[in-house]
């Protein structure tokens, strides 16, 4: 991410120490890990005696034929029954390994993107103000399937080619101590440059995946507001910008291939170049009566398998390298931590027989964490009695639904207090205080399923007849009947098959099926039109009978309905009063009115 919530304990950046903050998600499967590894030495083993049985045909099967005797074929017959068994061994126990860690890389990959969604959707807007939700979907998609290639795939390898590497080592040596000795000094000379340019592939491989986050963002973006950009033609515009933001991903990829490529090519060649010298010198001793020909066929067999582990090991650090990058960037995501926190003993709200809760706001200042020069809010101060209707007006950014957020703890003041029914909201379980409250937002949030179910987003054990009557009492029953399936039918992403009064009414049916004490009405009528809001405007009215109401609107109607209007203006209470008291004082209201209301 461009910008960091995190107070971040994990390793540096690019380290393959990353990899270990996935231990946590692999713990639970430690049986599975078991039966994998179990598996995985037999396997290994068995590619281990096939070098000696081969060592066995050539000194005491072709030997014997070649002296004219029976027993080597006899000998070579079995030493190919013995190849055949082995076979069987391996084929059987390198199945159970795929199976098993292919099992663990899908679970553990589920593991981490359930872990990290449930961790994102519980951030305060703060972390979204900053954070594009593209490079969080990236997050979710892109690197979690670079990490079940680790998990699934490469995991399995590196332990199995180490497995196949130390045992062939130690063949190597009981074959012949003095090539081995050779090979080993030559080995390490080769490895110290694999390791330092690794390096720089691990860079670029976490380079790679931001690239690709950056794109994911921009399509994110412009797909939800295909309308906008269609209606201003910039069609060719965002697909250049997407492309822009594509071919810098591709270049930086390029750059990690070119990079892999080159180590690869390193490897190989001097792994390789390694071994043939000290084959060069077996061979030599062989010529020279220093070594049999079966020992030196079992010595070249174990120095290939030695060194095709090497190799394999080499493309799986690559491997291993861009799933550090990715694992890096998941705890990154992870470790963010939301300053809206429930509290370690909460309180409950007193019971009540009637369902309006009483408001105290106390001395609030605050602003917001992206804008800290200033302020959203100044030494506000609230009594809201309950079963109270209160208007808030004032001029857009006077910090209306700035007040909304604080009441719904999105954000807390950082000075000041707010109580509900004498409780501060910060000594409140977030699900207490949130379910407390109903919200009709300005911008109506419809998702992407049917109609009776997003009515039911607002209490999600309604029954459907309890959804059908918050329906009716939101004027919104008529027009779902008359939809092609009615409560059945699919309303679309973001309820693009419906008018804005038509979300609009889905919402606050919604918040109606709520049954809160607090009701936060953001413009509910904004988008009706005057026959919509009359129905709607009733339907409101009984439903916010016994409920404190807090109302942010600029239609007429409503306003002269609250018990009381609170005029804000930048961030400040400046009036308080009735409709006709505030008239009267011809003040930041009445000035408004006559703007709004042509009362002038």
């Amino acid at each position: 991410m461009s910008n960091t919530h995190s107070t971040s304990t994990t390793p540096a950046s690019g380290s393959m120490a990353t990899l270990s903050g996935l231990l946590p998600f692999l713990r639970p499967y430690r049986r599975q890990f078991a039966i994998a590894g179990i598996a995985l030495v037999i396997a290994a083993c068995a590619t281990l005696t096939i070098p000696y049985a081969f060592r066995q045909m050539i000194d005491m099967g072709f030997s014997k034929i070649g002296d004219g005797g029976t027993h080597g074929i006899e000998h070579v017959n079995l030493t190919f029954l013995a190849l055949f068994g082995v076979a069987v061994i391996l084929g059987i126990a390198t199945a159970a390994r795929f199976y098993m860690v292919s099992w663990i890389g899908e679970r553990v990959t589920a593991d981490i993107r359930n872990a990290v969604y449930a961790h994102v959707v519980t951030q305060s807007p703060e972390f979204f103000e900053t954070t594009q939700t593209g490079e969080v979907l990236s997050r979710l998609t892109t690197d979690t399937t670079l990490i079940q290639a680790v998990v699934s795939t490469s995991i399995s390898l590196a332990l199995r080619n180490l497995l196949l590497f130390i045992g062939g080592l130690v063949m190597l040596f009981i074959t012949s101590p003095m090539l081995s000795s050779i090979i080993i000094v030559m080995l390490v000379l080769v490895i110290v440059p694999i390791i330092l340019f690794g390096r720089r592939v691990r860079q670029l491989s976490r380079d790679s995946q931001d690239r690709i986050a950056d794109a994911s963002a921009v399509a994110g973006e412009i797909l939800n507001a295909m309308p906008t950009v269609q209606a201003y033609t910039h069609e060719q515009i965002e697909a250049q910008r997407f492309s822009s933001s594509v071919e810098h991903a591709f270049s930086t990829a390029m750059r990690r291939i070119r990079a892999r490529s080159l180590l690869t090519m390193i490897a190989v060649l001097l792994i390789f170049g390694a071994i043939v010298f000290v084959l060069w010198l077996g061979a030599h001793a062989v010529m020279q009566g220093e070594m049999s020909g079966g020992k030196l066929g079992q010595f070249i067999l174990y120095a290939s398998i030695v060194a095709g582990a090497m190799g394999a090991l080499s493309e799986v650090m690559g491997e291993a390298q861009r799933a550090a990058g990715a694992t890096e960037r998941l705890l990154e995501l992870m470790s963010v931590q939301s300053p809206i926190t429930n509290p370690v003993m909460a309180c409950a709200l007193p019971q009540k027989d009637m369902h309006g809760a009483t408001v105290d706001v106390d001395h609030v200042f605050f602003h917001y964490p992206s804008r800290p020069e200033s302020a959203a809010l100044s030494e506000i101060q609230l009594s809201i009695k309950a079963g109270e209707t209160i208007a808030l007006v004032g001029s857009s950014g006077a910090g209306k639904t700035t007040l909304f957020q604080l009441l719904l703890r999105f954000y807390d003041p950082q000075q000041g207090k707010i109580r509900i029914d004498g409780v501060d909201i910060k000594e409140l379980g977030l699900h207490t205080l949130r379910g407390t409250i109903g919200i009709v937002p300005q911008d109506t949030v419809i998702f992407s399923a049917n109609a009776l179910e997003n009515i039911r987003y607002g209490r999600v054990d309604a029954s459907d007849e309890e959804v059908i009557q918050a329906a009716k009492l939101a004027a919104a029953h008529e027009f779902i009947e008359r939809l092609p399936e009615g409560y059945q039918a699919f309303l679309g992403e973001r309820g693009v098959r419906l008018s804005g009064g038509q979300k609009q009414r889905i919402a606050i049916a919604r918040a109606i099926l709520k049954n809160p004490r607090l009701m936060l009405l953001d413009e509910a009528t904004s988008a009706l039109d005057a026959e919509s809001e009359r129905l709607v405007q009733q339907a409101l009215e009984t439903a916010m009978q016994g409920r404190t109401t807090l109302i942010i609107a600029h239609r007429l109607a409503t306003v002269q309905r609250a018990d009381k209007i609170i005029v804000l203006e930048h961030g400040r209470i400046v009036e308080t009063g009735n409709h006709a008291e505030l008239i009267a004082h011809g003040g930041v209201y009445a000035h408004l009115a006559s703007l709004q209301f042509h009362l002038a």
